[in-house]
């Protein structure tokens, strides 16, 4: 479908994801000028249905957004009351005392919420202002101008066929033109990733790194339940070879978030991340909480890593990366929302002025900078070299040097390391499978773990399965013609969701199937696949996730 096919709307500022970046960036927008016209448009059937985060939020880029937040009614009512850190053995465990922990790592102030039910909160306060928001809305391409700026997004194209033909009830969508485009689609978003390679804005920073995150929300029993308690713990399952770590947090109404984080950095194709998370939930220390429980969500979405020196350049030629889609999570604190509310607020800022100059410039230069100075820069330069050092010495090597680290740059305000490389990409990380051995997992018992499956449909995850599959193959031919024989193809097991099989029938030649309907959008297939072959990309509007209070 071209250009003058479409039907096209004006703003003066669209944005991409109804996250806390692009809500952040549409409520600043209209706090400085209430004349200039903002949409967000939001790929999940409403606000929140595709967040999912731990999470702790330290509420500094809230306080800064929207300071009276809590005569507004923001959905942040449980402030942490005691911090655990744990290193965990099979069946013991060793507390790290909170005195030794630098003083970044102190979640005093912070509170226990729901991002979703935040983000929900904060698109009302945006839609107040006279802000545009379109759920269901998944922006499948990106329009540029003549002389290569990006002018807009194709949004709302519903009806093509299985093999990408349009169907009978076909509709193309609408193009949307702004005089900035912000993306805020998160992880690996596939505009994001686009924009990245055609301006080349990776030149100058160092590879992106990522975690994959999976996460269950319990109901426990009250005598096992401890309102605004945090605990985070390293170790096993994962061991020392392998990178990650878990949460727990104590939310109110007897529920807790259970999740664990497992870097892709991994090496060993037979690593089953999810079935780690579930026989983490084994361990007496999780167990004793959760017995008696019942789980009641499930989610997966992978989390940025990278830190400081993965930065790429956030503004290009018409638009500007927000949040997650530049990597701004802080690695050890696991936090990143606080810093995307910050980089919501620093591109509208920009955008403003830049506007109010009338666009002498098509790149807001000073987003940039204020991405790397202002409070994202000095959050994320103080961890720099966690993820480096964790991946070089291993988690407990990484947890020595990593918190002298820190201590020394919060007393003399440098590191004596400098900054470091990660090195490899997480897919150049895995090995050949000849290199390692299976490991032996645990059958999920069905009370505190659970098989794959199951727990996807606690996602109310959902696609129309007559579209074509989002989860695009370069060369449908890799699959078992690289990565069976050489990395035993690991699809079949970092997917969170199970939407990659391979099917051995008697008599037959192997079938590699993609089941894209029980796809989370985590897009840790996009990232961990080692021959980089498959592409993630938005299904039509509103398919996916539905969560309710991740």
């Amino acid at each position: 479908m071209t250009e003058t096919e479409r039907e096209s709307m004006e703003y003066d500022v669209v944005i991409v994801g109804a996250g806390p970046a692009g809500l952040s960036a549409a409520i600043r927008l209209k706090q400085l000028d209430a004349d200039i016209s903002v949409v967000v448009l939001e790929k999940g059937s409403e606000v929140g249905a595709h967040i999912l985060s731990g999470a702790v939020l330290d509420i500094s880029g809230l306080d800064r957004l929207i300071p009276d937040w809590k005569a507004k009614g923001a959905p942040i009512n449980v402030p942490v009351k005691k911090d655990r850190f744990y290193i965990l053995g099979a069946a013991g465990k060793l507390r790290i005392p909170n005195f030794l922990m630098p003083p970044l790592m102190n979640n005093h102030g912070n509170y226990i919420v729901s991002m979703g039910n935040v983000c929900r909160w904060m698109a009302e306060q945006a839609e107040e202002l006279g802000v545009e928001i379109f759920p269901g809305m998944a922006c499948s391409d990106l329009v540029y101008h003549d002389d290569g700026a990006l002018k807009g997004v194709v949004a709302g194209e519903f009806g093509k066929n299985a093999d990408g033909t349009p169907s009978e009830g076909y509709e193309p969508g609408m193009e949307l033109h702004g005089k900035y485009v912000f993306l805020s689609e998160g992880v690996r978003g596939s505009l994001s990733k686009e924009v990245i390679a055609k301006f080349d804005l990776a030149a100058n920073c160092d590879v992106p790194k990522f975690g994959l995150g999976m996460k269950e929300i319990w109901e426990v029993k009250p005598e096992n339940h401890q309102e605004g308690l945090v605990l985070h713990t390293m170790g096993w399952p994962l061991g020392w070879k392998n990178s990650g770590g878990s949460f727990m947090y104590h939310l109110d109404n007897n529920q807790v978030y259970v999740g664990y984080i497992v870097d892709l950095n991994y090496k060993n194709p037979y690593l089953y991340p999810y079935m780690e998370f579930q026989r983490y939930k084994h361990h007496p220390e999780i167990s004793k909480v959760l017995e008696g429980g019942k789980r009641i969500a499930y989610g997966a979405r992978a989390v940025t890593k990278g830190g400081y020196q993965s930065i790429p350049q956030s503004a290009f030629p018409g638009g500007a990366l927000l949040g997650c889609s530049s990597g701004l999570v802080n690695l050890p604190r696991i936090k990143g929302n606080h810093n995307a509310m910050h980089s919501g607020i620093s591109a509208a800022e920009a955008a403003h002025s830049a506007l109010k100059a009338g666009r002498s410039s098509d790149v807001l230069a000073d987003y940039d900078d204020a991405l790397r100075t202002g409070p994202v820069g000095k959050d994320l330069k103080k961890v720099r070299n966690v993820a480096p050092l964790n991946a070089r010495f291993g988690p407990l090597g990484g947890l020595v040097l990593g918190g002298f680290d820190m201590w020394f740059q919060s007393i003399f305000q440098f590191s004596l390391f400098g900054t470091l490389k990660h090195g490899k990409t997480d897919a150049q990380s895995t090995e050949p499978a000849a290199n390692h051995q299976e490991i032996d997992y645990p059958k999920p018992d069905g009370k505190l773990s659970f098989d794959r499956l199951t727990n996807v449909s606690f996602s109310m995850t959902n696609h129309e399965e007559s579209q074509p599959a989002h989860l695009q193959l370069t060369d449908p031919n890799v699959p078992l013609s690289v990565n069976l024989p050489e990395f035993a193809e690991p699809a079949q097991r970092y997917c969170p969701a199970g939407v990659y099989e391979v099917l051995h029938e008697e008599g037959k030649d192997p079938e590699f199937v993609i089941n894209f309907q029980n796809c989370v959008h985590c897009k840790t297939c996009d990232i961990k696949d080692p021959s980089q072959n498959i592409t993630w990309a938005v299904p039509q509007g509103g398919d996916g996730p539905n969560y309710p209070n991740m």
